[in-house]
């Protein structure tokens, strides 16, 4: 019997399982989406989506057809052929929180029937699916992996708010614990994605994973730390690197900004350097220096944003301060360890009195002591200082150009004379 010829599962409704369980309806799938979130359970029961890439619209295509169901009822999943998890995979005190996952594998065991086949999505070192996961499905079930039942890893590789790659067009690594397994995970991808790419194991695919995001993190580590000596010498970064892109090759453009934000960035690398410690003993040298560049930029921000004061004989303290953007990336709602929420925190300790702009950004993930406020010339020129966080196309630019003259720019974004850079 095929793995797709049955009900599917998607454990986690967020940012990854979300977009899964869409498009898995869209294909033909019957699926059921689970989240222990009640509430988020209730907005799609009522055709809401929460996140930016699902429109309401979906979610009511979705349930029109009588083949999507949310439900935060651990009952509801028995009799599934495909399961698939996606849930967060946390730092804590910089070790990995695999809780999640292993919550997870205790939901589906008692489900768990001869022929299914469960696959983890969650990004975590390699090791986790046939350490982790598999042995907690097995002991829940009375059932062997590779042999009863069909166990994969596939990485997730989800963007949001990519205009140019989605969840259908990005190509999918596949990957199972034996051939037969492999070759189940395969079978399903490939009703959801374009392109499914085979992984030697599961281990491998874990690995890739980390190696994306470890690649970024480093890069964006080299430019940050090259802006600040660039702002010491004197010499615009931001130029540097327009003239090193137009090379065609043997270069990538990576841009600097306040900080690294999102789940992976600032997580997921961690991963990485945990795991080679854990195992091997040794540190892995570049991901330890990433990690102190990256976390260092919100207080590198803030010391230009004192430094722009000072010249204009202000303190810090009691002086109005305006941040533009307040989540992690743009034009997205995502605000999951923005570097805004450090930059605002350091500047409140040293008493400065923040607003922020952000049309994004929900109101429960503004910072404490930060007034959210609308984009006007009132309060752009009330403003002691302006600091742009993040660059969201629907913010009026031009509004800003002109009507505030005292700006710290993080992104790039403005060109006018009285634009301080990073």
């Amino acid at each position: 019997m095929s793995v797709v010829a049955g009900p599917v599962v998607v454990v986690g409704q967020g940012y990854v399982g979300l977009p899964l369980a869409v498009r898995a309806v869209r294909v033909g799938h019957t699926v059921i989406g689970f989240d222990l979130d009640k509430h988020r359970v209730d907005q799609l029961r009522r055709g809401e989506s929460f996140i930016d890439d699902i429109g309401d619209d979906d979610i009511a295509d979705c349930l029109r057809t009588g083949r999507f169901t949310a439900t935060d009822n651990p009952g509801d999943i028995a009799g599934f052929r495909v399961a698939v998890v996606c849930v967060p995979t946390p730092l804590r005190d910089g070790a990995p929180d695999l809780s999640y996952i292993e919550e997870s594998a205790r939901l589906l065991a008692p489900h768990l029937t001869a022929g299914a086949c469960v696959v983890l999505e969650s990004t975590t070192y390699p090791g986790t699916t046939e350490e982790v996961f598999g042995p907690i499905l097995e002991a829940g079930s009375g059932l062997s992996a590779g042999t009863d039942f069909h166990l994969g890893y596939s990485p997730e590789r989800i963007d949001p708010n990519n205009a140019t790659w989605h969840l259908q067009n990005t190509p999918k690594i596949v990957s199972g614990v034996d051939e037969a397994s492999a070759a189940a995970v395969r079978e399903f991808y490939d009703t959801i994605v374009d392109r499914t790419v085979a992984a030697p194991g599961t281990r491998e695919a874990e690995l890739s994973k980390l190696l994306e995001n470890t690649f970024r993190h480093v890069n964006i580590a080299l430019v940050n730390e090259l802006a600040v000596y660039c702002h010491e010498l004197g010499i615009d970064v931001w130029s540097v690197i327009d003239m090193a892109a137009t090379k065609p090759f043997g270069f990538m453009k990576f841009t600097p900004g306040p900080g690294v934000g999102g789940h992976c960035l600032p997580i997921d690398p961690s991963y990485l350097s945990w795991r080679v410690r854990r195992s091997l003993g040794r540190t892995f040298r570049f991901v330890e220096i990433a990690n102190d560049v990256n976390d260092n930029m919100p207080a590198y921000v803030a010391s230009r944003v004192t430094e722009h004061l000072n010249r204009r004989k202000l303190a810090v303290n009691g002086s109005k301060v305006l941040l533009v953007g307040l989540t992690y990336k743009r034009n997205s709602g995502d605000a999951r360890q923005s570097p805004a929420v450090p930059v605002a925190h350091r500047l409140a300790d040293l008493g400065a009195q923040l607003s922020a702009i952000d049309p994004k950004v929900m109101a429960a993930d503004v910072p404490d002591g930060v007034e959210l406020v609308e984009c006007t010339p009132e309060v752009l020129e009330g403003a002691d200082v302006v600091v742009i966080l993040t660059d969201h196309d629907d913010i009026d630019w031009e509004l800003v150009e002109r009507h505030a003259d005292r700006v710290l720019d993080t992104r790039n974004r403005l060109s006018g004379a009285g634009v301080d850079r990073l």
